[in-house]
C-alpha cells in the first residue's frame, strides 16, 4: 500500500499546494504557489481572476513532478479542496464571466429579491429577521443580479471555487456536498440543495439549473479529461474525487473524528469545530456545516479575520524580526516565539477582544476589537501576545457553546492552520483552554483531509474511521502549565467575558456617529 499515492490539491487564500499523500498519511512531495490573495477596485472588496486559480493550480502540478521525480501514473486519485464562499460566474461555454468574488469580500445589496409576506412574517415572529435580511444582503448573487444585470444575464453556471476547479479537471459540474458553505439555496440539515418551496429560492437570484450536482464527500466525479492532464501533468483519465471545504477537511485531517475532541484552526479565519453526526445549530438559525465525512455535520464558531491579525502585527510591527530571520537564516516564527515568550502570561494585563470583522449574530453587526489595560509597561511584544492570547480566548468561548449546545465536554484539542507552528501559541492555547493540545503529525491538515476522503472512495480503506485512524496521528502535545492557567482562568472569567457586553453599547454609538461598520 506504501506506493499508492494520492494527489490533494489545496487552493487556499495565500497558495495552491499540491500534494501528494501516501496511505499512511505522509506527505512524500510538496509543490507550493503563492497567491496575490485578491485585488480590489472599490474599498471592501475583494475579486480574483479564476483563470490566475487553475494556473497556479497547473503550475503547483508540475512543479511537483519536476521536483519529486515521482511519475505521474503513481496516483491512484485526485482531490480537490478550496477555500470557502469564493463564487464563480460562467457562462454557457464555462468560460468565466467575471473575477470571482472571494470569501474575503464585503460588499453587500440592499437591492434583493423579495420574500412572501408569509414568510417574513414568520421569521419576524422567530425573531430571525434580521439575520435572513443579512443573509440575502450579504449574497454575492443578489448583488450580481442588482449591479451587473447583463453578467447575472448571461450565468450559465454559478460555481463555487470548488466546482469550478473540479469542472477544469473533468469537464463536469459536479461538486461535494462537503464544500457548500456559502449564500447559496443550500439544505444544511439534509444536506442537499433545498426544495422547492424553500424560502432561499426566494431570497437569492439563483436558478436552479445554474448550480452543479452534488455528490457526498468520497465520491468518484469523473476522470481528469485530457485538456487537464496536458495542463497539469496529470495522467487523463485518473479518477477525480469529491473532498470537502478546507475547514471541513482539517477537521479530519487532524484526526477530530469524534465529538469529544476540538480542532482549532489557526488560519486566516480562526474556528473551532467538531464532528457531529446530529445536526446541531450553536447559534441558533446558524447551521453545522457539512462535515468531510458523508452524512456528518461540523459544528463551527468563526472568529472572522482570526489569525489575519497575526499577520497584520508581522506587517505593521514585525519588520526587525523577519529582516533578523532573513539573515540569519531562520525561520521568522522561531523569532516571533522569542517575542511572545518574552512577555509573561496575561501581558500584564493587556487584553484583546478579536471582532475586528462584524459578525452575524454573536459577535453583533455593530460589533468591533478592543485593546484594553494598557499602560507605560506595554510593548509590541505585549500586543503581539496579547493577539494570540485574545484569539484564544474568543475560541474558548466557542467550545463552551458547543459544549452547552451538544451535551458533550470537548476535552482534548488538536489545533491545524498556520498558526499551529508556533510553540508559543500552541502553549498559551493550551493554558487558556486548560486542556492538552496537540499538533496533529503534519501541518497539511486540509490536504489530508481531501486525500482521506480520496483513500475511502477508491476503496484503499473500507471506511473513514480505519483511514482517519491510518492516516492521522499527533505530532507534538502541549500540556496546560497550572499557574499560566490560573491567571487565565481569572483574566477571561472575570475580564474578558465581561468585555463584548459592557462594551456594546459604545460600537453602536461608534457606528451611529462614524458610519462603520455598516449595520445590516
Amino acid at each position: 500500500m506504501s506506493k499508492q499515492y494520492i494527489l490533494s490539491i489545496d487552493n487556499g487564500t495565500q497558495s495552491v499546494r499540491a500534494l501528494l499523500f501516501d496511505l499512511h498519511g505522509n506527505i512524500v512531495a510538496k509543490a507550493q504557489v503563492h497567491l496575490e490573495a485578491y485585488f480590489s477596485d472599490h474599498p471592501g472588496w475583494a475579486e480574483h481572476d479564476p483563470e490566475d486559480y487553475w494556473q497556479a493550480v497547473c503550475t503547483a502540478c508540475r512543479r511537483l513532478w519536476a521536483q519529486s521525480g515521482i511519475a505521474p501514473a503513481a496516483v491512484h486519485g485526485v482531490a480537490v479542496t478550496t477555500q470557502r464562499g469564493t463564487m464563480i460566474n460562467l457562462d454557457r461555454h464555462g468560460k468565466p464571466l467575471r473575477p470571482a468574488i472571494t470569501w474575503l469580500d464585503q460588499r453587500r445589496t440592499d437591492q434583493v429579491p423579495p420574500i412572501h409576506p408569509l414568510w417574513r412574517m414568520a421569521f419576524k415572529l422567530a425573531g430571525v429577521e434580521s439575520t435572513i435580511n443579512y443573509f440575502r444582503g450579504e449574497a454575492e448573487a443578489n448583488w450580481i443580479k442588482a449591479h451587473q444585470p447583463g453578467i447575472w444575464a448571461q450565468t450559465d453556471k454559478y460555481l463555487m471555487l470548488s466546482g469550478y476547479l473540479n469542472y477544469r479537471m473533468c469537464g463536469s459540474f459536479i461538486d461535494s456536498i462537503g464544500s457548500q458553505v456559502g449564500y447559496l439555496p443550500f439544505d444544511y440539515k439534509r444536506l442537499q440543495w433545498a426544495g422547492k418551496n424553500d424560502w432561499k429560492w426566494q431570497a437569492l437570484a439563483i436558478r436552479p439549473e445554474s448550480l452543479p450536482e452534488l455528490v457526498p464527500p468520497g465520491t468518484v466525479i469523473g476522470q481528469i479529461s485530457a485538456a487537464a492532464a496536458a495542463d497539469t501533468g496529470i495522467l487523463p483519465g485518473t479518477p477525480l474525487l469529491a473532498a470537502a471545504a478546507d475547514k471541513a477537511c482539517e477537521v479530519i485531517g487532524a484526526g477530530c473524528q469524534q465529538p469529544h475532541i476540538g480542532c482549532l484552526s489557526y488560519g486566516t479565519t480562526a474556528t473551532i469545530n467538531t464532528t457531529s453526526s446530529k445536526y446541531l445549530e450553536v447559534t441558533s438559525f446558524i447551521p453545522p456545516y457539512p462535515a468531510a465525512i458523508p452524512g456528518a455535520y461540523s459544528t463551527e464558531v468563526q472568529i472572522f479575520r482570526g489569525y489575519w491579525m497575526v499577520n497584520w502585527f508581522k506587517e505593521q510591527f514585525g519588520h526587525h524580526e523577519q529582516a533578523q530571520a532573513s539573515q540569519q537564516g531562520v525561520a521568522a516564527e522561531e523569532l516571533f516565539d522569542e517575542l511572545v515568550n518574552a512577555v509573561p502570561p496575561g501581558s500584564m494585563g493587556l487584553m484583546l477582544q478579536p471582532y475586528w470583522t462584524p459578525g452575524i449574530k454573536v459577535p453583533g453587526a455593530e460589533a468591533k476589537g478592543a485593546i484594553i489595560g494598557f499602560g507605560d509597561v506595554h510593548t509590541r511584544a505585549h500586543m503581539y501576545r496579547a493577539i494570540l492570547e485574545g484569539l484564544a480566548y474568543a475560541l474558548r468561548e466557542g467550545k463552551e457553546r458547543i459544549e452547552k449546545r451538544s451535551g458533550v465536554a470537548i476535552t482534548e484539542l488538536r489545533v491545524s492552520g498556520g498558526g499551529s507552528q508556533s510553540d508559543a501559541a500552541m502553549q498559551l492555547t493550551a493554558d487558556i483552554f486548560g486542556l492538552p493540545t496537540a499538533r496533529p503529525h503534519i501541518y497539511e491538515t486540509s490536504g489530508l483531509g481531501a486525500a482521506i476522503d480520496a483513500a475511502v472512495g477508491l476503496g484503499l480503506y473500507p471506511d473513514f474511521s480505519s483511514a482517519i485512524q491510518s492516516m492521522t496521528r499527533i505530532g507534538q502535545t502541549f500540556e496546560p502549565i497550572a499557574q499560566n492557567r490560573q491567571i487565565y482562568e481569572a483574566l477571561y472569567q472575570r475580564v474578558y467575558q465581561k468585555m463584548y457586553r459592557r462594551l456594546q453599547p459604545l460600537y453602536r454609538d461608534i457606528q451611529q456617529i462614524t458610519g462603520y461598520p455598516r449595520l445590516h
